[in-house]
């Protein structure tokens, strides 16, 4: 794709649950378009929808109705299997709480998508070893999560994002278990990626990690409240 090209899209969206005799309207006829190297925070009050907006961009939910187009494929009705195979191999996904496998190596932890990929073992070791010094980790790839900081381990999170070279990034609060100085780190390396042409839609509660993105959208009650591109 080219930047600037359409590389998702979420087209009049809507999100209800049944919590027993309540129908609870998380998102209601949501429009959004991301552009090919967009990098977007998405923010709003606890309860807003970004939760249930950040499950739909992932595969890891499908909307009650409307669409959901990512790489201009329509991924609203698929099966779970078939959801599956999209998470893994057009998705990258950075945790708040960094979701490693503590019984695995730095390297080993990177290497998880690529195994789920079927890729060949030499191949997924050249790579991760790769992505782990492209985030200052080439010192470390055999130390386990609990023998790294906080930020350490978040940067694996985001070479393990990296592995399938995805469409897209998604991070949940990336900065949300770290102090400033560690966050401050953690969204240097977003900069990066995103002058690379790396897409990133993050959620964020904080207004200062969000200000260092291209554009920032706000929800209320399920509904968007502004989109506001912040700078070219």
């Amino acid at each position: 794709m080219a930047q600037g090209d359409l590389i998702a899209q979420v087209d009049n969206v809507s999100k209800r649950y049944q919590m027993g005799d309540v129908i609870v309207d998380a998102l209601k006829n949501i429009n959004i378009d991301f552009e090919d190297g967009d990098f977007v925070s998405i923010m709003g009050p606890s309860g807003c929808g970004k939760s249930t907006l950040m499950n739909l961009l992932g595969c890891l939910d499908q909307p009650t109705e409307g669409r959901y187009l990512l790489g201009g494929q329509d991924v609203s009705k698929m099966e779970d299997d078939e959801l599956s195979a999209i998470r893994g191999s057009r998705l990258g996904f950075v945790f708040q709480s960094y979701n490693l496998i503590q019984q695995l190596s730095v390297v080993e932890n990177i290497e998880v998508p690529l195994y789920y990929q079927g890729h060949h073992e030499a191949e997924s070791r050249e790579r991760a070893i790769e992505l782990a010094e492209q985030v200052g980790l080439g010192d470390r790839i055999h130390h386990k999560p609990y023998e790294l900081s906080g930020g350490q381990q978040q940067r694996v999170g985001i070479a393990r994002s990296l592995a399938n070279d995805p469409l897209v990034i998604l991070a949940d609060e990336p900065t949300g278990n770290l102090d400033s100085k560690s966050g401050a780190d953690i969204m240097n390396f977003f900069d990066k990626l995103h002058d690379q042409g790396k897409t990133l839609i993050m959620v964020t509660h904080s207004d200062e990690m969000a200000e260092r993105s291209l554009r920032i959208i706000r929800l209320r009650d399920g509904v968007i409240e502004s989109d506001e591109r912040k700078r070219n």
